[in-house]
């Protein structure tokens, strides 16, 4: 029976772990914004951008409802287990009825998705009308099968997440990038905007197809023999099951926030829909880079827990503690970086082409209210994950719901009656509509903190080692804002380089100057990795 606690030879595995996991997020997010900066370069804030945009949203459900959180959320636990019990015969039938099932739920979604591709704009984009609307419902059609095929790449990720194969799973979407990125660079220069934007398309297709290949040869290798059956009788796969149906819902109510906003934006004028996922991808990388990296390795690791009750809870919470530290060192300079300094981070990405000046200010507001629940977030993908952990799939989904409900009225008035109210430009609304999610995802935060409490415990970010690193980043986030006046109007290469050096430099110096802890961990990391 194992003791309560966490063995240091324990806790750098799970650091290793979520070093793997952020090395291969950290290189598909980096291909991902070179993607959205070529994008911003033939598309900028046009018609065809937001069509492009919003048509990529509605497939994109699919693979957010069955894809990677789904799957992590009630597969791994399950799969992980049995591996953990030496159980592999049996782990490898759960894989291979999951799979079977998992692809026939695709499939069947991909084909009513082609075929109710009208409706769904009518659902999705109602403010879309002319040719934007038939540019949508044409992208919508081809980018659907592309989003059945990231689905399987999920059930991918699940198998090597839960052996501790962590680099190759998340480093995947590199190829998807890659092949969007060749089509945008191969037709853009010489395509109109339209045309181009159903090359792009297909390239997305392509490049769905290319990374499921590039993990199926590793994933092969570890479920050697395995069967595709449609066999939902077992234990184990009912228990997946089992997990799955609440953890749908609660990705499902997430995917309705998203849609909120999407709707919401299409009711705005030309441009809405892009800049919110221009500010979107930015907002995604540290979320994706901290907050996944962390709660994707501790997920298998926290499902393997066994033991007495009170053992397990031991455990967990000193599991969740010190990945809610490393979080918070890393997102809360993340989201003070955006809000003081975002618009020499926009124009760094995205200013070329036609994509101007205005855009960049834009975007800036765009991603500065969504940075306002940046923390939150990150924080609230850990405590979901020892949800899942504890086989606990009710109450994160009652929490998003919630969430849901706040973002939904306070993006209306923040959307809509507040930019009135203030004589600004519509366009203004987006950022309205990001701040709205950005306040919602702290209350989902807090009921996800204090429902945890009576299972495991007190637990949580100190407030001693919270104020440390904010503070450390406000003074870094004044250091570059002095350094930004001082140089004067640059290039947006010019200005970056310098300016998010020097905050950068600020920042570390002083945790250096107050010792935290997780900076000496993440030094050591880096030389031992």
């Amino acid at each position: 029976m194992p003791a309560a606690t966490t063995p240091p030879a324990n806790r750098f595995v799970s650091r290793r772990s979520a070093a793997l996991v952020a090395a291969g997020i950290l290189l598909s997010r980096l291909f991902g914004l070179v993607r959205q900066r070529i994008f911003a370069h033939f598309f900028g804030s046009s018609a065809a951008g937001d069509a492009y945009s919003a048509a990529f949203r509605i497939p994109n459900m699919l693979q957010n409802l069955f894809g990677e959180g789904v799957l992590s959320a009630s597969f791994i636990p399950v799969y992980a287990a049995l591996l953990a019990r030496n159980d592999e015969e049996e782990a490898k039938r759960t894989a291979g009825a999951v799979l079977a099932l998992l692809s026939l739920a695709a499939a069947a979604l991909v084909l009513l998705g082609v075929l109710a591709a009208p409706w769904l704009i009518e659902i999705i984009a109602p403010g879309f009308h002319g040719a934007k609307r038939a540019l949508t419902i044409e992208l919508v059609r081809i980018l659907f099968p592309g989003a059945g095929l990231l689905v399987l790449s999920a059930w991918c990720l699940g198998i090597l997440n839960s052996h501790r194969k962590f680099f190759l799973s998340y480093a995947a979407p590199v190829a998807w990038n890659a092949a969007i990125i060749a089509a945008m660079l191969g037709f853009g220069p010489r395509t109109g905007q339209f045309p181009l934007a159903v090359i792009v398309a297909w390239g997305a297709v392509a490049g769905s197809f290319l990374q499921v290949a590039v993990q199926w040869p590793a994933v092969r290798k570890l479920v050697r023999g395995i069967r595709l059956s449609l066999r939902h009788r077992s234990e184990h796969v009912r228990a997946a099951l089992r997990n799955f149906g609440p953890v749908f819902m609660s990705r499902g109510v997430g995917q309705v926030s998203a849609y909120v906003d999407g709707l919401l934006a299409s009711l705005m004028p030309t441009g809405a829909v892009v800049m919110l996922a221009y500010a979107q991808t930015l907002f995604m990388l540290p979320l994706s880079l901290f907050g996944m990296s962390v709660s994707a390795a501790e997920l298998p690791a926290m499902s393997g827990t066994v033991g007495e009750q009170s053992e397990v809870a031991q455990i967990l919470r000193l599991r969740l503690n010190a990945g809610l530290r490393q979080i918070a060192f890393l997102v809360a300079p993340s989201a003070v970086g955006y809000l003081a300094l975002g618009n020499v981070v926009v124009a760094a990405i995205y200013r070329t082409g036609v994509f101007g000046r205005q855009d960049v200010v834009y975007v800036w507001g765009t991603l500065a209210g969504a940075s306002l629940g940046l923390l939150a977030a990150t924080l609230g993908r850990l405590y979901t994950s020892a949800y899942y952990a504890l086989r606990d799939t009710r109450h994160p989904l009652n929490y998003a719901l919630v969430r849901v409900a706040l973002t939904t009225v306070l993006g209306i008035m923040a959307g809509f009656w507040l930019p009135r109210q203030l004589g600004l430009a519509p366009l203004w609304g987006v950022a309205g509509l990001t701040t709205a999610a950005g306040l919602a995802t702290w209350v989902e935060f807090t009921l996800l903190q204090r429902g945890l409490r009576g299972r495991i415990g007190r637990t949580g970010v100190p407030w001693g080692f919270t104020a440390k690193v904010l503070g450390a980043a406000v003074v870094a986030a004044a250091a570059g804002r002095w350094l930004f006046a001082a140089m004067g109007p640059r290039g947006p290469w010019t200005t970056a380089l310098p300016v998010l050096g020097l905050y950068s430099v600020v920042y570390l110096g002083l945790a250096a100057a107050m010792r935290i802890p997780e900076l000496a961990s993440l030094g050591r990391l880096l030389r031992r990795g």
